[in-house]
């Protein structure tokens, strides 16, 4: 974990209250902490830092559960690596996951944040026009993987072709992109190990329907984005499902409740002041829809279209 973060680090257990993390260095190499414990304040709760990387859970001896899982899987991981940097590979049949949704973020902003970032693509685009840039997500896996590529550059996967056979693709960042002042940590976007108001540009992008509370994660959202001078970027197929959340917490698909009709209404409703939940209200600056693809193997994708919106306030 880069020290430039410790300023904004929150202690996510004792949310909707805002106590800092003491930092206890074990090993450290040009900033980079290796190996430590940060500490709440009031809770006493910690924290550790394992191989780099933060775990910033309410309960950080938490293990994944239900569909997570799948998740920690290194074939699902591959899986968004491709999705997420196809276009780097020279991939004729990929269509960018990142390329629309980066030319939707601000030129320039002081701190950006990437939730559910997976394998950081949208992260290290905001790294490019941002003072600093910080992904989180619950999978180990991806936040392993984001790092490595943070530190080293380059990584290779493999991918099914067709049966037993594989593909191995060599992925190398571009020398433009900036890795210095971007960190990706394990947390929860439903508690952000976050203070209030520290970031001016955010992200939520395929994160809204696999959450158990989706308001709530638009709620923490709100919380740690400027009250002014902010814009978010947020993105979703509202692909609703029980496995993930309970119906009635559902922000659309259903035809009763507070939240009945389509989810891309709901959600711009919401940031822009229904029911003072969100507050200051956002104003919808952009709208629309864009495809993108999973692979599965070289003859098989999965196209998943995601309706997406910029507020800004």
């Amino acid at each position: 974990m880069k020290r430039f973060l410790l300023p904004h680090l929150i202690c996510p257990a004792c949310l909707p209250k805002e106590y800092p993390l003491n930092l206890k260095t074990d090993r450290e190499a040009d900033g980079d902490i290796i190996s430590g414990t940060l500490t709440c304040t009031t809770c006493k709760r910690r924290f550790p830092i394992k191989e780099g990387i933060a775990h910033l859970l309410p309960d950080p001896d938490s293990s994944p559960a239900g569909a997570q899982w799948r998740y920690e899987e290194k074939g699902m991981t591959d899986r968004y690596l491709w999705s997420h940097y196809g276009d780097l590979l020279g991939d004729t049949v990929h269509e960018g996951l990142a390329i629309p949704w980066a030319d939707c973020l601000s030129k320039a902003a002081a701190a950006g944040f990437d939730a559910g970032c997976s394998v950081g693509r949208i992260t290290f685009e905001m790294a490019s026009r941002c003072n600093l840039a910080v992904g989180c997500d619950l999978s180990h896996g991806f936040i392993k993987t984001a790092r490595t590529l943070a530190l080293k550059r380059k990584l290779d996967f493999t991918l099914p072709l067709e049966g037993n056979l594989t593909e191995t693709f060599h992925l190398s960042l571009p020398e433009s992109w900036r890795t210095d002042n971007v960190e990706f940590v394990i947390a929860d976007a439903l508690r952000l190990p976050f203070s209030a108001n520290c970031f001016d540009q955010i992200a939520s992008l395929n994160l809204l329907d696999r959450v158990s509370y989706p308001l709530a994660h638009l709620f923490e959202m709100n919380r740690v984005a400027a009250p002014q001078n902010a814009s978010f970027l947020f993105a979703d197929p509202f692909s609703w499902s029980t496995t993930a959340a309970a119906e009635e917490r559902w922000l659309g698909g259903t035809t009763t409740g507070p939240y009945k009709g389509r989810g891309k209404d709901n959600v711009r409703g919401l940031l822009e002041g229904k029911d003072g939940i969100l507050v200051p209200a956002w104003t919808i600056a952009q709208t629309g829809t864009h495809a993108w693809k999973m692979r599965t193997h070289c003859n098989h994708y999965e196209v998943i279209t995601s309706e997406y919106l910029v507020a800004e306030r």
